[in-house]
């Protein structure tokens, strides 16, 4: 107040009424800031409070807020937010800070999850296909080179997302499966292992005992009718009339964490760099040999400088089909912030498949990223990311459209 005392007798009255207009519409604005703040999510930074948000659907305003996620780099994202998940991206963030590549710190995240075998559908011991047995898909992708290694069905090596590095840097090839891909992954070094556990030995046999539901065979093409029991199945009788339902495979209930969670990591450098990747043991009870979405460039991640990432979970058969991290990256290409881009692609696969159950993470190069999901995921859903001088890692949750 000394100050304004010492400038008022110079100011004319106009000038006066004017400074008093000034002071109370910065008021207004200030309070309505506040009233908007106090109803936005916060971020939840891993130091043991109360677990809270931050909601990256609502857009962002021109100016950074603590209660949002800022843009910041470097920056490890990563899919899904419990326990494990949330650990896998400070794995990654912490091989940065120990002067890492973004390729290294990719690799350290999907790699925390294969040991630890987050929500049991990544790593060994988990979803194990119609015979029992548990494989796995994996996939890295370099933005700067766009070069891709990824291996499909995994047999025998718990090391999914080094293999896939692998095939990248020591191989022309992109995509390398089944026990070819395994033998390559031993000759190069990696271990040997049995990838089934108690846990996932009883799942199946849980599973048997339900007469082998749900499943993945069409209900009425083949005998006996897959809806209501085991096989092994073979095609009807010739000249048998047969009604086939042919549902998409898509229904929610079984899109759940317990049964499907892709670990899908994006790192962008604070040198630019931008490295995509994924894990997973795909979905349970799947057919002997199905590979997903997981280990294809643009459906299960992809990266590509100095546009952005992206890395998906969900249903992989339909995720597929429609490439939702190519066109997430393209759309951020065509300027689109991550926010829309996310919800872009997602947009796209249900006006086809209105019940598919997936959530794609998207990241740009400034740092700046968002989410987006499909009702058939739940109502809401969540991601991790750890950024900038961050101690720990935070969670962003997204509303499902």
């Amino acid at each position: 107040m000394a100050v304004c005392d010492n400038v008022m007798p110079v100011l004319s009255l106009q000038a006066v009424r004017s400074l008093r207009w000034t002071v109370l519409l910065s008021a207004a604005v200030l309070g309505v800031a506040s009233a908007q703040a106090s109803h936005r999510d916060t971020v939840h930074e891993g130091r043991g409070r109360t677990d809270s948000r931050v909601d990256a659907t609502k857009p962002t305003p021109s100016r950074p807020s603590a209660r949002q996620p800022k843009a910041e780099l470097p920056v490890v994202v990563n899919t899904w937010a419990s326990a494990g998940f949330e650990r896998a991206a400070d794995a990654g963030f912490d091989v940065l800070m120990d002067r890492g590549t973004s390729l290294d710190a990719v690799v350290a995240a999907c790699s925390f999850c294969e040991r630890e075998r987050c929500d049991g559908t990544v790593g060994y011991g988990g979803s194990p296909d119609e015979t029992g047995e548990t494989t796995l898909d994996a996939m890295v992708m370099d933005g700067g080179s766009m070069q891709v290694g990824a291996v499909g069905q995994l047999r025998g090596v718990r090391d999914a997302i080094r293999a896939a590095r692998l095939v990248m840097e020591k191989t022309k090839h992109t995509l390398l499966v089944g026990e070819s891909a395994s033998k390559f992954a031993t000759a190069m070094g990696l271990a040997s292992s049995d990838l089934t556990t108690p846990v996932s030995a009883a799942k199946h046999a849980a599973w048997i005992a339900q007469q082998c539901q749900p499943n993945f065979w069409v209900a009425g093409s083949v005998e006996p009718d897959p809806a209501v029991s085991c096989g092994p199945y073979r095609p009807p009788a010739a000249g048998r009339n047969t009604s086939i339902e042919r549902l998409p495979n898509t229904d929610p209930t079984w899109v759940r964490p317990d049964n499907h969670d892709t670990i899908a990591a994006v790192v962008v450098g604070s040198d630019g760099s931008i490295v995509s990747g994924t894990s997973t043991n795909g979905a349970g009870n799947k057919l002997h040999g199905r590979v997903g979405d997981s280990p294809i460039a643009g459906a299960g991640s992809y990266a590509r400088a100095p546009d952005g990432g992206c890395g998906g979970t969900g249903d992989g058969d339909v995720m597929m089909r429609f490439l939702p991290c190519y066109q997430a990256v393209e759309s951020m290409a065509r300027g689109m912030n991550p926010r829309d881009a996310a919800r872009d692609a997602i947009a796209r696969i249900t006006r086809h498949y209105p019940t598919f159950g997936g959530a794609i993470v998207v990241v740009n190069s400034r740092g700046e990223h968002s989410g987006a999901c499909s009702t058939g995921l739940g109502a809401t859903w969540s991601y991790t990311y750890r950024s900038g001088t961050m101690e720990r890692h935070a969670i962003a949750t997204v509303g499902c459209e």
